[in-house]
């Protein structure tokens, strides 16, 4: 059976608490609480010294009808008891491979980077997938992961896993390979101009044919636009592109 300790492993254990300045903590939280405010998604913050959350925003959908304080409460034991019991496994690997990763990655460029993953919770016992983009806030002077910040999301995709080490400003991005246990490089997608301008249309709310009246095109060459996001993004609807665009930062 797994528990909350699993989740923390020796290869962030943080060996230097003399570095940890929590005087800067409330000035962490005020900015996820802004964040917060001008967003959908959940955020929160972990501690991995203390190994427990430090903040947590209001969501009663992704905290499956928690109130915040009931979550900071429950700490990790909220994956064992709302993540399915065969996912729980997956997000040990990751997490095991993500922290492995982030080792590999020079000091000075460990905070330029994140990691985005999937995985199934259950909000009154209705499996919801869900995204964690996961970023350092504060390393110690050896590297190690003393804060991060977690922000949550509905999930673009319709599977768990998808896991991804992104760096800012990088067109390359890595794949983990739950089989293989590998990272594998590749290229994030590209959308031409006249895709991005379908998509944003279509974010607001325009028909297939109101597209075409404002781009001055056919309504044919809007779905051949429409079907090439598709492909380019993996998804089967403009819904599920709309979600993968904007997860990718693309638009």
């Amino acid at each position: 059976m797994n528990t909350p300790n699993d989740f923390f492993i020796p290869d962030n254990e943080v060996k230097l608490p003399d570095e940890l300045d929590y005087g800067r903590v409330d000035e962490y939280i005020r900015s996820a609480e802004a964040f917060s405010r001008s967003t959908y998604q959940s955020v929160y913050i972990i501690d991995y010294f203390k190994q427990n959350f430090l903040y947590v925003s209001p969501n009663p959908m992704f905290l499956c009808g928690l109130t915040p304080d009931e979550m900071m409460r429950l700490g990790y034991h909220f994956y064992l008891k709302y993540v399915p019991e065969d996912e729980q496994a997956l997000l040990l690997d990751i997490n095991r491979a993500g922290f492995a990763f982030h080792h590999k990655i020079p000091r000075e460029e460990r905070k330029d980077w994140y990691i985005s993953y999937d995985f199934h919770i259950l909000n009154n016992g209705h499996p919801i997938l869900i995204n964690h983009k996961l970023t350092s806030l504060a390393l110690t002077s050896d590297g190690r992961i003393w804060l991060a910040l977690c922000v949550v999301s509905a999930s673009p995709h319709t599977t768990p896993g998808n896991i991804e080490m992104h760096r800012t400003g990088s067109s390359e991005y890595f794949s983990y390979n739950t089989t293989s246990h590998r990272w594998e490089k590749k290229e994030m997608p590209t959308l031409t101009e006249g895709e991005k301008s379908v998509l944003t249309l279509s974010i607001q709310g325009y028909t297939m044919a109101e597209i075409a009246d404002r781009i001055c095109l056919s309504p044919d060459t809007v779905k051949k636009y429409r079907q090439r996001i598709f492909e380019k993004l993996s998804v089967r609807n403009i819904s599920e592109a709309i979600a993968a665009a904007t997860n990718y930062k693309l638009i």
